[in-house]
């Protein structure tokens, strides 16, 4: 729920909230020199959900930011001294942005914000207005003259012409307010008829006529993005809208990069996953399900199953990843009369999909499990060392499953692994170290990347010589096949102890909430699951967050679970989205890289050892030797070469943006922005 922070009192503040502004002769405004202006972003801080949405989504792109805290005791003047100075006999704006909680949080008469006054006139710096009201101090007429304020849940705003052909391009044009619950107020804003100067990006409905809820305004020589409407950074509306307000800031040039990455492994492919049993409310086959011996099941898909799923990825254009258990998948079929027509069939549409190493069998990597008790425990030795699986036993694992694959004519990138269960890694409590004969197997098969869960390890860590890569968990269980299943395992985890549940959500109110009642079994999965899950997953999408989902085969077999959810994802986002910005399904390993690269330049940017400015058209940036950055540039924009330029980065929302670093026999990366 979004705060209406400071709007109560503002009609009490009327007239103060009018921006106070600096004239500057126009001679000034052009120097015969041209300034230089660095690659950072200012940002005032009320401690507004607003501004920490924006602040999130710099920090998260990569755009470096310094953050004025107001109310901190002892923090800086912002004056002309903390906005600017000179460098080798040049003038310097210290950042290419602004970022205010409002139009002006620091009162009127205020010399702070006439020192920001000037500054943005001086050196052409914009600023957004991460929450403001409609009144004509940001160029809007209020709400009373044909206008609105009040609750914004479902509302249906669209971007305007001027929205698409500038900072919103990207976007498909319809952008729909969050109502994910009717007994939660969730948005709060105003909508104002644009006056002179002002002109509309986001636009809804009022009445018979529209009224804005972004724009920009163009007064005294300065230019405001204005956003009147509150937010934080998780809620739809803002996630659309983020790229292109940080794009409108910094005039479509800036360190950092954003991409919409989207990417499913299918764990467990060849081998059956234990089912769910609704009588026990436990998985026969687990150690832990009292009573379900002698009554397991499993499931695993079929030939046909194979045949949909390839059909699938064709209609959707949409490649799944194949995490394979050639080892169990040969099990299966030894026991099954010796055939195994699935394998077949995905083996022969074996070129139709990325297939990743899950290892032969399946096994527990880590310690020795003594099942005996609840939980488990790691079995030790007489004189009390945990006992672990072997670097020989381990090894065998991930070379017998390489082999069969390549026997198959099945490609693989030999440097990734997912352990079954991520098992190998620390496991909290029972093991809180990772197996310490995992680094060397994984030396020993040339494995660099290692698939983790991110749901307890989100950060990318070392394993010897191998990075982790986090894995989104979806929720969408493993142990069931059908929908009736799905809502009956749902029901029991989040439901309360009352309606029949485990009552888990009660003993950990902090993580998990309780089902007000129990989803039918039969309608439950679709209407109320699926578009939870879709939206959980459409959340990461749209967060520049480049950790791949994971599922299971069983959600590909029986009543096939997990298309109703990749559609639903798939389905919105190319509504939400204009060609030009593409959902980007890579392979572990390019995530791995990703997630390297920006704990490399988070690292160098923490410590100052970055430097990137923009003089006229040309952008020079200077980073630690073996650190690339992240930088996105306008169209048209080039790399300089030793000898001549190169088009600089890729497209992709209509700009262009890599990771790029110094050519030979240069110590910085200097691009050419176009005239």
């Amino acid at each position: 729920m979004v705060n209406k922070n400071r709007m109560n009192r503002a009609a009490a503040v009327m007239a103060a909230a009018a921006l106070v502004s600096v004239a500057v002769p126009a001679a000034s405004a052009q120097a015969a020199t041209a300034p230089r202006i660095d690659l950072k972003v200012l940002v005032v801080d009320d401690g507004g959900s607003s501004v920490e949405a924006i602040t999130a989504e710099l920090r998260d792109t990569g755009v470096p930011y310094t953050r004025v805290q107001l109310g901190a005791p002892g923090r800086p003047v912002i004056d002309a001294a903390f906005l600017g100075d000179t460098v080798d006999g040049r003038p310097r704006a210290k950042y290419q942005g602004v970022v205010l909680p409002n139009e002006n949080p620091f009162g009127e008469g205020s010399a702070e914000m006439a020192a920001l006054g000037a500054y943005e006139t001086t050196y052409g710096i914009r600023q957004v207005d991460a929450y403001t009201w409609a009144h004509p101090g940001v160029g809007l007429e209020y709400t009373d003259n044909g206008g609105y304020s009040g609750q914004l849940d479902g509302t249906k705003a669209a971007v305007t012409a001027a929205g698409k052909a500038g900072p919103f391009g990207y976007l498909g044009g319809q952008v729909t307010f969050e109502d994910n619950s009717a007994l939660v107020p969730e948005s709060y804003g105003f909508m104002g008829k644009p006056r002179a100067g002002y002109t509309s990006y986001l636009d809804a409905p009022v009445g018979s006529g529209r009224a804005s809820l972004v724009g920009e305004y163009v007064h005294d020589g300065r230019s405001e993005l204005v956003v009147t409407f509150g937010y934080n950074q998780y809620q739809q509306q803002f996630r659309l809208l983020a790229r292109g307000i940080v794009d409108w800031l910094t005039q479509g040039v800036h360190l950092g990069q954003s991409r919409n990455y989207f990417a499913v492994h299918v764990d467990d492919v060849f081998a059956p996953d234990a089912r769910w049993s609704k009588d026990l409310n436990c998985t026969p086959g687990d150690y832990a399900c009292v009573g379900g011996e002698g009554k397991e099941s499993t499931i695993r898909m079929t030939a046909a199953d194979a045949v949909y799923a390839a059909q699938w990825q064709t209609s959707k254009n949409f490649k799944l990843d194949m995490l394979f258990n050639a080892g169990a998948g040969e099990e299966w079929k030894a026991e099954n009369g010796g055939t195994d027509a699935l394998t077949a069939q995905l083996v022969a549409d074996r070129a139709k999909y990325r297939w990743m190493n899950h290892t032969y069998t399946h096994p527990f990597l880590g310690c020795v499990q003594d099942t005996s008790t609840t939980p488990w425990t790691c079995v030790k030795d007489a004189n009390g060392a945990i006992k672990y699986m072997s670097r020989a036993d381990i090894s065998a694992q991930i070379r017998d499953n390489n082999n069969w694959a390549a026997a198959k004519g099945i490609t693989t990138d030999r440097t990734e692994i997912v352990t079954g269960e991520h098992s190998g890694l620390k496991t909290a409590p029972q093991q809180p170290q990772d197996n310490p004969n995992l680094a060397g197997a994984f030396a020993d098969n040339g494995i660099k990347w290692a698939g983790s869960d991110n749901s307890r390890e989100p950060a990318q860590r070392p394993v010897g010589a191998a990075l982790t890569v986090p894995r989104h968990p979806m929720n969408v269980y493993y142990n069931t096949g059908t929908n009736a299943e799905m809502a009956d395992e749902y029901n029991w985890i989040y439901g309360s102890r009352a309606a029949g549940g485990s009552g888990i959500c009660e003993d950990n109110p902090a993580t998990s909430t309780c089902l007000p009642a129990a989803l039918d079994v039969n309608t439950g999965y679709l209407d109320y699951i699926v578009p939870q899950e879709a939206r959980t997953a459409l959340r990461h999408v749209l967060a520049n967050d480049p950790r791949p989902h994971y599922v299971h085969q069983s959600n590909l077999a029986e009543d096939r679970t997990l298309y109703p959810v990749l559609n639903q994802v798939l389905d919105t986002y190319r509504a939400l989205y204009a060609p030009s910005a593409p959902i980007v399904n890579q392979s572990m390993k390019d995530t791995g890289v990703e997630l390297s690269r920006r704990a490399a330049w988070d690292n160098a940017i923490a410590n100052n050892q970055v430097t990137a400015y923009r003089i006229g058209t040309a952008v020079t940036v200077k980073a630690p030797a073996g650190v690339l950055a992240p930088v996105t540039a306008p169209n048209g924009t080039k790399k300089q070469l030793l000898l001549g330029t190169a088009d600089f980065g890729t497209a992709y929302a209509g700009s262009r943006s890599t990771w790029t670093g110094p050519e030979l026999l240069q110590s910085s990366v200097t691009l050419r922005l176009p005239s």
